[in-house]
Order: structure tokens, then sequence, then C-alpha cells
């Protein structure tokens, strides 16, 4: 997934992941940002799959895709 980064004034940096709406983390560190940022990310697909969405970004894991229950 792409991760878009931005700096704030105050020295935090910010995480995005455009492809999931929401799923953005601050951090003191750019690495410590996108550890936040992917974090969220897995949260938030375990939750579509879990509300029975799969999301493509999810189905391209696995390789037969997912049971539907």
């Amino acid at each position: 997934m792409k991760v878009e980064f931005e700096k704030e004034r105050d020295g935090r940096w910010i995480a995005e992941i455009p492809q999931l709406p929401g799923v953005l983390a601050y951090g003191k560190t750019k690495p410590e940002a996108k550890r936040k940022a992917y974090a969220i990310a897995l949260r938030t697909l375990a939750d579509s799959v879990e509300r029975g969405s799969i999301p493509a970004t999810v189905s391209r894991f696995f390789k037969h895709g997912l049971a539907r229950s």
C-alpha cells in the first residue's frame, strides 16, 4: 500500500494511506508514523472482513479467496 507523509511544523510526522479513507497516524519519526498507519490499516481491513465486505486489498492476499458465511 502506498503511504504518503507530511511533516508538521512541530516536528511530528503524519502517515496516510490514501486507498483506505481515514487511515492516518502521527508519529515522532517517519518510521513510527508509518508503523502506526499500517496497524490502523490492518484493523480497518479486519473490521471490513468481519462485517462481510472483502476489500480488494485483502482478497489479493488469499490465493483462493475468503469463505463467506
